[in-house]
């Protein structure tokens, strides 16, 4: 894969208060890219920096959204939320919001970050994510991701969805493997949010993974 910053790009960062949207934010702007970060809390950024822009919104109020969009040459997502136990269509419904705003605004490149385990993925995080904690505790959220990917690959923008294994905070390393055979049948393959947020942005220039779903883990 190409290293990231051979040439900067305007992008929004959605999602930018979570783990891998922080090192997304704190990677891009390593690389020299111009980001603009759509938050609901601008005070969580603690990043300063002459090519960040801090945005107070959310994927579910559109004229935020069309604000965080003008400009911008690509958008990579880290959307997700903590209301595991509730049904709810916060993933869905905000990609939906982003799709038809990027096509507004005519921004084609989309990458978006869901999860091993999601539809032909099914079954790769492992037997204790598919036996206990999929059908447990994250039954909506996946099933919610499940929508999201739907709405991204029937979206007709340039899109690539990307799955990581199991998250942990950890430095990057920048060697991981990734593509279709990612993932493990028995066991939980994990990732660093650094390792994808450096994934996620090599996709900018490698479009060897243009309209596919790779999975990404050690």
């Amino acid at each position: 894969m190409k290293p990231i910053g051979k040439l900067f790009m305007k992008l929004l960062i959605i999602g930018g208060t979570g783990g891998t949207g922080k090192e997304l934010i704190k990677q891009a702007l390593e690389g020299d890219h111009r980001v603009t970060a759509l938050v609901r809390d601008p005070n969580k950024i603690k990043i300063k920096h002459s090519n960040l822009i801090v945005l107070k919104g959310n994927v579910l109020d559109i004229e935020s959204l069309e604000k965080a969009a003008v400009g911008q040459e690509a958008v990579l997502s880290a959307l997700g939320h903590k209301r595991f136990f509730i049904k709810t269509t916060i993933l869905s419904e905000g990609t939906k919001n982003i799709i038809s705003t990027m096509k507004k605004y005519d921004v084609k490149r989309f990458i978006c970050i869901t999860s091993l385990g999601i539809n032909d993925s099914r079954f790769k995080l492992g037997l204790y994510y598919t036996l206990f904690v999929i059908p447990v505790i994250l039954f909506f959220y996946f099933l919610d991701k499940s929508k999201q990917e739907k709405l991204i690959i029937e979206s007709g923008l340039d899109w690539t969805i990307v799955r990581p294994g199991q998250l942990f905070n950890g430095k990057k390393r920048a060697k991981y493997k990734h593509g279709p055979a990612v993932g493990n049948y028995v066991l939980t393959k994990t990732i660093s949010r650094a390792d994808v947020a450096h994934f996620m942005l090599n996709q900018l220039t490698d479009k060897g993974y243009l309209y596919k779903t790779p999975g990404i883990a050690y």
